[in-house]
């Protein structure tokens, strides 16, 4: 394995992709803080826009077999019409990082259409689990664990009846690794297909740390949508996918490690 330091949205990168050569492009680079995209859309349309195009185009100049390219399967549908959503789900996201994933996605489906490089967009959900970053605006299973095994209050963003679809990193890397091996095209969905809302998912997290850490109720955040949560069944036919995980199970799992990292600390 070689690793190289590179912003995305530097030219360099079109001939780093260039000169590397792989068979397949996996983008996972990219903003995913959808605060952030509010607070700055030009930064969030910088990173996740520009800088895939960049990454499109050294896939081109490659001639790589196939991208794989990270969307959002919450961000990308907004306020959903059904529950769970399909991939068919309208896309009218309420954000400027789910606008950018999308755009994205539409440009990946050009350089196929045009250059004939494959593309395997896949839509994730909430994607939790030990390493998530604890810092920051997003990540709130990391967010809440930290607290809690701190002691410290817990503010929960509005009433806290807001969903989510949370999906552990081990099934999602698990889907990475089958995207290298089947043959697919288009949009999937990575995700779970059971509705979390924050408040059940604070409650899990008080249990599986053991903490009394006091939860408190602040504003709702711009950008947020209501309720989140996709339709699996296509990665199932398509890919061979199901999530194996439990949210229980998975939860307990990250705990264990941002335990392991506060002890230490």
């Amino acid at each position: 394995a070689r690793f190289h330091q590179l912003d995305i949205c530097e030219p360099k990168m079109i001939d780093l992709i260039r000169d590397e050569r792989p068979a397949v492009l996996n983008l996972h680079a990219a903003q995913m803080d959808v605060r952030r995209s509010v607070a700055d859309p030009a930064f969030d349309a910088r990173v996740n826009i520009l800088g895939a195009i960049n990454c499109l185009e050294g896939a081109r100049r490659a001639n790589v077999r196939r991208v794989v390219f990270v969307s959002s399967g919450g961000a990308v549908y907004g306020e959903q019409e059904a529950f769970p959503a399909a991939e068919a789900h309208p896309t009218n996201p309420v954000s400027p990082y789910g606008v950018s994933k999308r755009a994205g996605e539409l440009y990946a489906f050009f350089y196929q259409a045009e250059y004939h490089v494959p593309f395997f967009a896949m839509r994730y959900a909430n994607v939790y689990g030990p390493r998530q970053d604890p810092h920051g605006e997003a990540g709130v299973v990391a967010i809440f664990s930290g607290k809690m095994l701190r002691g410290e209050p817990v503010t929960v963003n509005g009433d806290g009846k807001q969903t989510r679809d949370y999906v552990f990193v081990g099934d999602v890397a698990r889907a990475n690794l089958l995207a290298l091996e089947r043959e697919c095209a288009g949009a999937v969905n990575i995700g779970t297909g059971i509705e979390t809302d924050v408040n059940q998912l604070a409650a899990l997290l008080l249990q599986a740390t053991g903490s009394r850490s006091p939860l408190a109720h602040g504003p709702t955040k711009a950008g947020e949508q209501r309720r989140s949560v996709i339709d699996c069944a296509k990665a199932a036919r398509v890919l061979g996918w199901r999530p194996e995980v439990s949210l229980a199970d998975g939860l307990a799992r990250t705990v264990e490690f941002f335990r392991a990292r506060v002890v230490g600390a």
